[in-house]
C-alpha cells in the first residue's frame, strides 16, 4: 500500500520485550506524529496517555520519545505556537522527566537524571491569566483563523502544494485516507478565510460535505480530529485482506460497525456529546427559548453554508456550544501551560 499518515501510531507505544530475572528492562519507543489537525491540548494529552501506557506494560523500561509535526508551519516557514511550545513547553520542560530521551524534528535531548517512573493518574492543562488570546472568543463571534499573517494570494493553493504542507505522500482523505479528495477551507472565504495553504485540508467528497463551515478554525481541525476517530474503520475497507488480519490481531478496528439512521437532532445531539461534551443534563437544564435565540445570532453571524447544503450537523454542533458558551457568559480555551494532579 502506498504511505498514508501514520494515523495509528497514537493507539500507543510499542511494546517492549519481557525481561528474565535479574535482567535490565529493555527500552520502549514511543512514537507519535502530531497531525495537522491536533492542537497543543490534543497531542500533550495523547504523548501523556502513550508515556503512562509504556509505564504500565513495561514498569521502570527506559522510554524514548520520538515525535514528528506534520503541517504546523508558521508565515515564515518555522513550526507554529502549538508546535513549538508542545516540543519546547511541554516535552523537555516536562515530560522528559518521565522520558530517557526525547527527539523532536527541531532537537534531540537526554534526561540528565534519572527516569522517573512516578507519572501522575491525570494531566491537567491550565490557562494563565494574562490576557492571552485562548480559544474562540464566543461573545464576538468573530473570525478565529489558526495561520497568522496569512500569505496573500488570488488563488487557490494547488494540491501539491496542500499535500505537501499536511506531510502526505499523496493526496489522501485527512479522515478515512480514501480518494478522490477535495480541497476543503478550514475557515470559508464567505466568513474570511484566506487562500494560505494553511487554511486548507484535503477530505473526500463525503467528509467534504459533513465538515463545519464556521469561522472558527481550530474547531474545524477539532471536527477533523473527531471524524477520523469515529471513522477510523473506513481506513481499511480497501485494503489486503492480511493486512487486516494482522490489524485485527494487533487491536485496530478494521470492521465497519453498521450505522443505523438518525434524525438531524440526534445526530446533531451525538455531535455535541462526543465532541463538545455534553451530557445529559446539559440537555434537560438548558433554558431553550434562551438558547435558540443565541443559536441563531450565531448561525447568522458566524457560520456558512457549502454545496448548498441548508444544514449540516456540525455546523449546527458548533453553533448550539457557541450559543450555550454565550448564554453562560463563556468563552472557550485554547492552548495553555501545564499542570497535573499529584498522584495520591
Amino acid at each position: 500500500m502506498a504511505k498514508k499518515p501514520r494515523q495509528q501510531a497514537r493507539r500507543g507505544p510499542a511494546r517492549a520485550s519481557g525481561k528474565g530475572a535479574g535482567s535490565t528492562p529493555k527500552g520502549v519507543a514511543i512514537y507519535h506524529d502530531m497531525k495537522v489537525y491536533e492542537n497543543f491540548e490534543r497531542c500533550a494529552q495523547r504523548l501523556f496517555e502513550c508515556v503512562r501506557m509504556a509505564q504500565k506494560q513495561s514498569p521502570g523500561a527506559p522510554r524514548m520519545l520520538f515525535l514528528d509535526i506534520q503541517g504546523h508551519r508558521n508565515s515564515a516557514g518555522g513550526y507554529d505556537h502549538d508546535a513549538y511550545e508542545l516540543m519546547r513547553d511541554f516535552g523537555m520542560g516536562y515530560l522528559l522527566q518521565y522520558l530517557t530521551e526525547f527527539s523532536t524534528p527541531l532537537f534531540r535531548v537526554r534526561n540528565n537524571g534519572r527516569q522517573r517512573d512516578d507519572i501522575p493518574p491525570t494531566l491537567v492543562i491550565g490557562y494563565p491569566d494574562d490576557g492571552s488570546d485562548y480559544g474562540y472568543d464566543a461573545a464576538e463571534l468573530g473570525l478565529k483563523p489558526r495561520e497568522k499573517n496569512p500569505a496573500v494570494r488570488r488563488s487557490k493553493p494547488t494540491l501539491k502544494a496542500i499535500t505537501e504542507y499536511l506531510g502526505l505522500d499523496e493526496p489522501a482523505c485527512l479522515v478515512c485516507w480514501r480518494k478522490p479528495v477535495e480541497r476543503c477551507h478550514v475557515v470559508p472565504e464567505a466568513l474570511g478565510g484566506s487562500l494560505d495553504v494553511r487554511n486548507f485540508a484535503l477530505l473526500c467528497p463525503a467528509h467534504h460535505a459533513e465538515a463545519p463551515d464556521v469561522a472558527d478554525a481550530e474547531s474545524f481541525w477539532a471536527w477533523v480530529d473527531y471524524a477520523e476517530l469515529r471513522d477510523s474503520p473506513d481506513k481499511w475497507l480497501d485494503a489486503p485482506e492480511e493486512l487486516r488480519t494482522w490489524l485485527k490481531e494487533h487491536g485496530v478496528r478494521v470492521d465497519t460497525p453498521a450505522r443505523e439512521p438518525q434524525s438531524f437532532f440526534s445526530a446533531v445531539k451525538r455531535e455535541l456529546k462526543s465532541l463538545y461534551g455534553w451530557t445529559d443534563a446539559d440537555f434537560t437544564s438548558a433554558v431553550w427559548e434562551e438558547l435558540m435565540e443565541e443559536f441563531h445570532t450565531v448561525l447568522d453571524s458566524a457560520t456558512g453554508k457549502h454545496f448548498s447544503v441548508e444544514k449540516k450537523v456540525s455546523t449546527y454542533a458548533w453553533a448550539y456550544d457557541v450559543a450555550r458558551r454565550r448564554v453562560a457568559g463563556v468563552s472557550g480555551p485554547g492552548q495553555g501551560v501545564v499542570t497535573h494532579i499529584p498522584t495520591p
